[in-house]
């Protein structure tokens, strides 16, 4: 495939390059999930921890069936067998975790009780305790309860910065368009006074507490201080780039273009009224305006995503629609496939929502510091064809090494799922 690059400065024009695509293939590395959300590795052990949607988290050994190490479900809203975004969805270990067992997930929680009635549920970003290798179910500290109007735009990754804080991925709370039930006069994305829509970040050096960092954008009064960066619409997975220290953020758009921002502090990244680089019209989401406002009603400029692809909900037969639905990934600094290092490796979930249909993608800059970003499928010399599997999440190890996770079908049932490592071609 031909790499397609995308320029910030050119307002996301479009040239085809000649660029090949990094070799690589996948190797599976465990079975049994129904749908992987969140991978760690666990320090001193031989295992890793892999949440699954339904509210699993498991033990995972190469070669060895997968074992239940902490069961959310009673604690969590029942996840549909069709078609769901709700879930166990976030996973992080604290950074010192190996001398105070500390953990921390996202999930859908039951419905807190003042919400009202035709709102879907409570996401709680919870702490719990590991002791010699187990966890208690009743160690949980919820930190932030973020109420849900419907269920769809969750968000829910979590990870930590280098910074020893808790990042928190946020949706605009669901439905289409950031309109409806739960939705702010002009969307959830630019209100700042409501959790939905937004990255947060918050200090959890001491346990029990989200606390606010004291550099975190939003003064006092201002709007809700765990606000870190705000205009998103549904960031399905960030990041961190070990080595650079840069926050990636992958956005899933409503009808025309999916975008991947480089988060700042205090950053606005224009939802509802922008998508991608584009205008957005909320009342007509197909058609973009020739003209919006290029600030937020602060007067702070919007924000430009590092790059975006067409979506094949609309642009069904241009070249540029890679996908209906982006998954974020990592960049590769791992050591095993040299031609990856330092580029971005993400997904789209499926190119159809009836039929699993997931594709794997790379991101690099054409250049150093470089405003355009070149984007190359990556076809598994594992797979042939099309992968025929949905592409959730991913994940990170220790070693930087990737993990791709899969899902046979687009709904959240069955034993199909599983966890591949990406690894170098076999010679």
């Amino acid at each position: 495939m031909k790499s397609i690059v995308f320029s910030a400065i050119l307002s996301a024009s479009i040239a085809a390059t000649a660029n090949a695509a990094p070799a690589m293939s996948l190797e599976q590395v465990a079975e049994g999930f129904v749908s992987p959300t969140a991978l760690q590795s666990v320090p001193n052990a031989d295992y890793m921890l892999v949440t699954d949607q339904p509210g699993i988290i498991y033990k995972v050994k190469k070669g060895a069936p997968i074992e239940p190490w902490l069961d959310l479900k009673p604690k969590m809203i029942p996840v549909k067998p069709a078609f769901d975004e709700r879930g166990l969805l976030g996973l992080a270990l604290h950074p010192k975790f190996a001398e105070n067992g500390r953990f921390f997930v996202a999930y859908s929680g039951q419905k807190e009780a003042d919400l009202p009635a035709d709102w879907d549920h409570t996401m709680k970003i919870s702490e719990f305790t590991a002791k010699d290798g187990a966890v208690n179910l009743d160690s949980e500290k919820v930190l932030v309860k973020i109420n849900q109007p419907d269920f769809n735009h969750n968000g829910g990754d979590i990870t930590f910065g280098k910074d020893g804080h808790l990042y928190i991925a946020v949706g605009d709370g669901g439905n289409a368009n950031d309109l409806g039930k739960g939705h702010s006069p002009g969307g959830n994305g630019q209100n700042l006074n409501t959790l939905l829509g937004k990255i947060l970040r918050v200090d959890v050096s001491k346990p029990g507490i989200a606390g606010i960092p004291q550099d975190n954008p939003i003064a006092e009064g201002k709007g809700r201080r765990e606000i870190y960066a705000w205009g998103l619409r549904n960031p399905w997975r960030i990041s961190f780039d070990r080595e650079t220290g840069e926050l990636f953020a992958a956005d899933v758009g409503q009808d025309l273009y999916e975008e991947v921002n480089i988060v700042k502090r205090g950053g606005n990244y224009g939802w509802p009224v922008r998508e991608g680089f584009h205008c957005f019209d909320q009342n007509n989401p197909r058609v973009s305006p020739e003209d919006c406002a290029r600030t937020a009603a602060d007067g702070s400029p919007f924000l430009d995503p590092a790059f975006e692809y067409k979506s094949f909900r609309t642009f069904r037969n241009d070249p540029g629609a890679l996908g209906i639905s982006i998954t974020g990934g990592f960049v590769y600094r791992g050591k095993a496939i040299a031609a990856l290092l330092g580029k971005y490796v993400f997904a789209d979930w499926s190119r159809n929502m009836g039929v699993a249909d997931g594709v794997l993608y790379v991101a690099s800059r054409v250049a150093p510091k470089s405003a355009a970003w070149s984007i190359e499928k990556l076809t598994p010399a594992s797979h042939t064809g099309p992968l025929r599997f949905t592409i959730p999440a991913f994940g990170e190890d220790a070693d930087g090494e990737l993990y791709v996770f899969s899902n046979p079908t687009s709904q959240v049932i069955g034993k199909g799922g599983k966890v591949w490592k990406i690894v170098p071609v076999a010679k």
